[in-house]
């Protein structure tokens, strides 16, 4: 996910086009390198503890230890670590893309700042993603192509082959459909290389018992989906404002509607809908909206557009 500098300072006028705008120049800027770092450190931590915990094939014998020794077991550290260093890489290369299109383009950028859980929560992958800040404005709706669309199309080559040879690790096994069940649920391209490719056939009785690896590609496509919505400053919300220009202010309230229904299918949905009427689900306006969008940027905007629905899933978590 990118956040952008207001991309202009200035009123916006009664017909969407900006009034009295000028640049904004930003002051040269030095990372601290050290809150990146630690944040990463971090961030491997909390990811590497909750897959150990939900989606390693830990041994049930290490129950019995205390929580201090099983946290520095080498098996349970082994465990989450082909969980967490798969995710990691898949939100590296998200942000990765990223950094590269805005550098492209002249613009200061933040390295990324992954985010560790701070509290941890059941069946959650242990980290909230990552950000990276663009110091200056995005002028141009090629500018804004190129930096929205770059993040999660890295971050889904990455997590193409990494969902394939974690679906090559798994293996299926009988799994009684009794008590309390947590579903995840399965996007396009999960299930059919899982159901179809891998694993076709499967008995009512039999499940997929994920390996680590494609647990953590499972996440990358669930995060790769959550930043393609066509909202505000989330790479969506670029890609969007790019293809449509203006246009997008006009409906992206009326699709802002559609996503409050989507509650009824998943609560989770709540959180987001609640943070785009805070935020407003508009993209906020460049310097240049006119400048036309070229032919290969957007084509690129429509095969983002094709990721996000070979990722989403209408309710990725159920517990029933």
């Amino acid at each position: 996910m990118i956040l952008s500098s207001r991309e202009i300072f200035g009123s916006i006028g009664p017909d969407g086009q900006t009034a009295g705008a000028f640049p904004f120049e930003q002051p040269e800027y030095r990372p601290r390198w050290w809150l990146h770092v630690l944040l990463f450190v971090l961030t491997l931590g909390t990811s590497t503890f909750m897959g150990a915990i939900f989606y390693g094939w830990t041994p049930v014998e290490l129950a019995r230890l205390g929580w201090l020794d099983l946290m520095v077991h080498p098996t349970f550290v082994g465990e989450g670590l082909k969980f967490a260093v798969p995710l990691l890489l898949i939100l590296l290369a998200h942000e990765m893309g990223h950094f590269i299109a805005a550098r492209r383009h002249g613009l200061l950028t933040t390295p990324p700042f992954f985010l560790p859980m701070p509290v941890p929560m059941p069946f959650s992958p242990g980290t909230l993603g990552a950000v990276m800040r663009i110091k200056q404005p995005i002028t141009t709706r090629n500018q804004l192509m190129d930096i929205g669309a770059w993040g999660p199309l890295a971050g889904f080559i990455v997590a193409v082959p990494t969902l394939v040879a974690g679906l090559a690790m798994s293996q299926v096994r009988e799994f009684p459909h009794e008590g309390p069940l947590v579903y995840f649920s399965e996007p396009i391209l999960f299930k059919f290389l899982a159901r179809v490719v891998f694993f076709p056939g499967l008995t009512g009785a039999e499940d997929i018992m994920l390996h680590p690896m494609a647990w953590a590609a499972w996440w990358g496509l669930l995060v790769t989906a959550l930043n393609l919505l066509p909202f505000f400053q989330l790479d969506g919300g670029h890609i969007a404002y790019a293809l449509f220009g203006a246009g997008h202010r006009r409906w992206a309230r009326r699709l802002l509607a559609v996503f409050v229904i989507m509650i009824a299918l998943w609560p989770g949905w709540a959180l987001w809908a609640a943070i785009l009427v805070l935020v407003g689900p508009e993209h906020p306006p460049i310097l240049d909206e006119r400048e036309p969008l070229d032919r290969g940027r957007k084509i690129i905007g429509w095969i983002a557009i094709a990721v996000f629905v070979l990722c989403f899933s209408f309710a990725p978590i159920q517990f029933w």
